[in-house]
């Protein structure tokens, strides 16, 4: 043996390769049981409202405290990552969320479960945005982000399906509690194989901007408040009209601190830069649409076309699988053209699949009518949450990182909320007008004990029933294509990809590897995640271009792993 560092052999080079894929599956687990965790308990809501005892209008508050916790959080979840170690945060965040899972499952009153829901809602809101800034400090940029970013996003857009999917199986072959119980064994493996795996982020000085903190997420709860608030008592509601009027007010008030401090909890700068105030506008869009794509036809499918539980999640399987290929592939084609193409042509696709699904009546079937759309609205949403996800943190500084994520998700999760109230304002205001036009001949063509459970209920039964559920649905995604439509125009005339942009995609500007080798300069004993020793700083992204004044070693906008696949690493 040579006193030199002995060169890298293969098997070091597939052991860092096999570390960084443990450390993108930690981080992706956790994403998807935040996600998946907003429809999961969609088709366990009947079963909730019978054993314990909630009102129709009390169960929606099943579903809202949730995503009305986890949007009015998000903001400050980004920056505790920022400010108290990513790592640390990541874990707390999972551990909360697996207290409320396990809460809620146990819960014998309504306002249990509501609790529950809650709590999961912080939890989520916390470790959400710190997996996302966890994959910029853990893999490096380029070709190996780009296939971290692509999992990401497919787990993110597919993860509503996915909850559907896994509800409908819980309910049917176990009971609706474990569709809380689940996240207990899960979050657990995750919080165990995090430190393991995944390197500790520096902890930045900075203090919490508790006043931005708390006028953002109480200014967010009560605009998505107001709008669930429109969608059952009217536009002009007094309660719908003092939210709107207070989230205003603290809105603006948010604004205003944020201008002011010198650590705000979401730069303004941020929204400065045309693609990232782009992408944020694409993202409250396309999240609205994706939202009421899910929740019109669990409603069409299990109503009209009579789906058992277990058949209704089955039948959002296909689209969860385009969503995941869709991602993946344009993860892959994202270094050679660009963000902008994937970024238009998804958000079409997006459009044309619902404009598609518009021509949905009662006639419809599964195979015929309601397949063939989703899929083409999956695959624009799959090239289409990559692009966003890339986009939001492209060259941001590494402590900016947990507020550019963060906004990012609440962008996702009160898009989709407001959204979702608005098409269900539609809807509600479609079925309104169809239910006056049927229920005359409802009236003259009911057998007796139809009439006497009309007059109980107040609810049409089939077929008129379903004539007015399709007419309220059909309804619904129009206004989900014109939310598609919007993005695709966003990204036409407001995104602009810049060759800096580029040169980051294709893994330009890295740094080559230390003499002695691969491993960040470390002598064998370190761990070592994206090319560098675990707890090893991370260099900042900003400064990866050549520059003819920077005093460090020779730079190189060559990738030093050219030829490297983006999905598998280097060949052996």
């Amino acid at each position: 043996m040579t006193g030199s560092r002995a060169t890298p052999t293969p098997t070091a080079t597939a052991h860092d390769r096999h570390r960084s894929g443990l450390a993108l599956l930690v981080i992706a687990s956790c994403q998807l049981m935040v996600v998946l965790d907003v429809t999961i308990v969609n088709i366990a809501l009947p079963h909730m409202q019978k054993d314990l005892g909630f009102s129709t209008e009390n169960l929606s508050w099943v579903v809202n405290a949730y995503t009305l916790t986890f949007g009015g959080l998000l903001l400050l979840g980004g920056r505790l990552g920022d400010i108290l170690g990513r790592r640390r945060v990541f874990i707390f965040g999972v551990l909360l969320f697996v207290f409320a899972s396990l809460l809620g499952g146990l819960s014998q009153e309504g306002w249990q479960l509501l609790a529950a829901r809650s709590l999961q809602g912080v939890g989520g809101a916390i470790a959400s945005p710190t997996a996302l800034s966890l994959i910029t400090t853990t893999f490096r940029e380029g070709p190996e982000r780009n296939r971290a970013f692509g999992v990401f996003a497919g787990v993110s857009a597919g993860g509503s399906a996915i909850g559907l999917l896994a509800g409908g199986m819980l309910v049917e072959w176990l009971d609706w509690r474990w569709v809380l119980f689940v996240n207990v064994p899960i979050g657990l493996l995750i919080a165990f194989a995090t430190p393991r795996f995944i390197p500790e982020s520096e902890r930045r000085p900075g203090h919490f901007d508790v006043a931005g903190a708390l006028t953002s997420t109480a200014g967010m709860v009560l605009l998505v408040y107001g709008f669930i608030r429109a969608s059952e008592e009217g536009w002009t509601d007094s309660v719908t009209l003092g939210s709107f009027a207070a989230a205003v007010v603290l809105l603006g008030t948010f604004i205003a601190i944020e201008s002011r401090s010198r650590q705000p909890i979401t730069p303004l700068a941020l929204f400065r830069d045309r693609n990232r105030a782009g992408t944020y506008t694409m993202m409250l869009c396309l999240s609205a649409a994706i939202f009421g794509m899910f929740f019109f036809l669990t409603l069409f499918v299990q109503d009209v076309l009579d789906f058992s539980p277990l058949r209704a999640g089955l039948a959002f399987l296909p689209v969860s699988a385009v969503i995941a290929i869709s991602a993946g592939l344009a993860s892959q084609l994202l270094p050679r053209w660009g963000p902008k193409p994937f970024m238009v042509v998804g958000a079409l696709l997006a459009a044309s699949g619902l404009g598609w699904l518009t021509l949905t009546d009662v006639h419809s079937s599964y195979l015929g009518s309601i397949l063939g759309p989703m899929l083409v609205f999956g695959f624009g949403m799959g090239m289409q949450f990559v692009s966003l996800t890339l986009m939001a943190v492209s060259g941001i500084a590494p402590k900016e990182a947990g507020a550019a994520s963060g906004t990012l998700n609440a962008s996702q999760q009160v898009g989709g909320s407001l959204g979702l109230s608005i098409l269900v304002t539609t809807f509600g205001t479609a079925s309104r007008n169809e239910a006056s036009e049927q229920a005359p001949q409802f009236l003259r063509e009911g057998t007796p004990a139809q009439l006497q459970e009309f007059r109980r209920t107040g609810q049409l039964p089939p077929p008129w029933g379903d004539e007015v559920l399709t007419s309220g649905v059909s309804s619904a995604f129009v206004v989900a294509a014109c939310f598609a439509v919007l993005a695709a125009l966003v990204a036409l005339f407001v995104i602009q990809v810049r060759s800096s942009d580029l040169a980051r995609l294709q893994g330009g500007g890295m740094p080559l590897a230390p003499e002695g080798g691969a491993d960040g300069g470390g002598d064998g004993d370190g761990v070592t995640v994206g090319g560098r020793e675990a707890g090893q700083a991370r260099p900042d992204p900003d400064a990866s271009s050549p520059d003819p004044d920077d005093p460090r070693p020779d730079r190189t906008p060559t990738d030093p792993r050219k030829g490297c696949d983006p999905w598998t690493g280097p060949s052996k």
